[in-house]
């Protein structure tokens, strides 16, 4: 077995993995309704990701960072954000005056999104590297943030008390534009951190004929 073949087996295992944590969170959450609003991202997006696992497979890096959102999510959808141990755990060690754990979700809305968006506009050829490909994932992290973000409005309007769990705002009035902020500090240190390592992968990627 080549290690190219060996490599292709982690989507499976990170699959798996995640429908461990999924089923470990679905056990005597919170509560319900958050559980689900917090965790239907995933539901979304696995079978989109095995729909497209032959004809459209993605690189190794990017099915981590997914798994890694999943992951978050699904924690933040057992406890709550606002209820995260490790949030308190952190908050404690720091002095911090509130749980942070949601902080890191956004932080991570705008990390995982960034290669997404990375990949798909340079694998259709939308645009070529360089500072255009910037603004434009950029520009895509921000506006599905914002998107978020009117979502947890509707939840609020709708139901004030899955909002006080969903939302996690914790009292504090600038909850929603530190979320977009962390939103854009992920995606900026996804294009910085990540982009030499994702070229590589895409051209592995390419030169396999995305097998």
């Amino acid at each position: 077995m080549t290690m190219s073949a060996s490599l292709r087996k982690e989507p499976v295992i990170l699959l798996v993995l995640t429908l461990l944590v999924l089923g470990w969170s679905a056990i005597s959450p919170h509560d319900y309704p958050t559980w689900w609003l917090e965790v239907l991202p995933v539901f979304i997006a696995l079978p989109l990701l095995l729909w497209t696992r032959i004809s459209f497979p993605l690189t190794d890096l990017l099915y981590r960072l997914i798994f890694l959102h999943a992951v978050i999510l699904i924690v933040g959808g057992h406890y709550t954000y606002a209820l995260v141990p490790a949030g308190f755990q952190v908050q404690d060690l720091f002095g911090f005056e509130r749980n942070h754990y949601d902080r890191l979700g956004h932080f991570v809305q705008g990390l995982e999104p960034a290669i997404l968006a990375r990949e798909i506009l340079l694998r259709k050829n939308v645009v070529k590297r360089g500072g255009w490909l910037v603004l434009f994932v950029i520009s895509i992290c921000l506006a599905f943030s914002a998107f978020y973000e009117l979502i947890e409005w509707f939840v609020a309007t709708v139901s004030a008390e899955a909002a006080e769990s969903f939302l996690g705002t914790q009292g504090d009035v600038w909850d929603t534009q530190w979320d977009m902020f962390m939103c854009l500090c992920g995606a900026m240190a996804a294009l910085a951190v990540f982009s030499k390592v994702h070229d590589g992968q895409l051209e592995r990627l390419a030169a396999s004929g995305g097998k």
